[in-house]
């Protein structure tokens, strides 16, 4: 299949990113970015071992006992506890601290009702080699002393996503097999939201790109990918990814809405 994905198109303006609030509202893409198309490949058919140290990203079946993604105290007692096993199984974490939870929806309407983000248009990745450091010493900004010394070791930063609506028909999420992607096709640039102000990658078309989705994501899925690893061993450290208007979804395909949970793990 073939579809449009928007990469940064040149470096002739400068660059931030302004993520958006939520509740209707969209995110602000400062820069000059182009449509690209690209032949994106059923990851169930092509990659059905893929891992996170590899291509950086593998989905996992999971099910779940929470019934309503919106409820945050089930999201936050039972979820969490879900997802730490499930990360700890697959990873051989010995830590692992969640830090966020992100709810979004391809409906405006439910935009504005949950006050949640929309999917992500843009293709790019959440950390830098910076801002991953980074974010772990915000994280931990009451004990300066557990940052420092956490960071001895192997850490890294996992997105855990998921369907919380039913299948998703369209808007899913795609990934690129980080394998394919060259350093200088990755571009760091600011990104400003109201508490933080961070640092993300975005990325520069490249025909060697090769990339991957999971067609009709059940809510007893989960697809995870690496945002970020502090290990610089020559395996995957960051996942390159975006949605995209699937031109083979339904017309009448329901509004995607998913949750990515981000989470730090730590090694050794």
């Amino acid at each position: 299949m073939n579809a449009d994905l928007k990469f940064l198109a040149n470096l002739d303006e400068p660059l931030v990113y302004i993520p958006s609030k939520g509740g209707g509202d969209e995110t602000d893409h400062v820069g000059n970015f182009t449509m690209q198309e690209v032949s994106i490949h059923d990851g169930r058919k092509n990659k059905p071992s893929s891992s996170l140290d590899v291509e950086g990203f593998q989905l996992v079946s999971q099910k779940t006992a929470v019934d309503d993604f919106y409820d945050k105290v089930q999201v936050e007692s039972t979820y969490h506890d879900e997802v730490k096993t499930l990360l700890m199984e697959m990873t051989g974490a010995t830590r692992i601290d969640i830090f966020d939870d992100t709810r979004r929806s391809s409906s405006i309407d439910q935009q504005r009702l949950k006050n949640i983000r929309e999917p992500a248009d843009i293709v790019h990745n959440d950390y830098t080699a910076v801002s991953g450091i980074k974010r772990l010493r915000d994280h931990l900004a009451d004990d300066p002393d557990e940052a420092t010394r956490l960071l001895q070791r192997r850490f890294a930063i996992v997105n855990v996503w998921r369907s919380i609506a039913g299948p998703v028909l369209n808007h899913p999420l795609v990934l690129c097999d980080a394998t394919t992607v060259a350093p200088e096709d990755l571009v760091s640039v600011e990104r400003r939201a109201e508490d933080r102000i961070g640092e993300l990658q975005v990325a520069l078309y490249n025909p060697e790109h090769r990339w991957y989705y999971f067609p009709q994501m059940q809510m007893d899925e989960a697809l995870l990918f690496k945002t970020f690893d502090s290990e610089t061993d020559g395996r995957a450290r960051f996942t390159i990814h975006t949605s995209f208007d699937d031109p083979g979804a339904p017309a009448d395909a329901p509004p995607r809405e998913s949750i990515e949970t981000r989470c730090m793990l730590f090694f050794g």
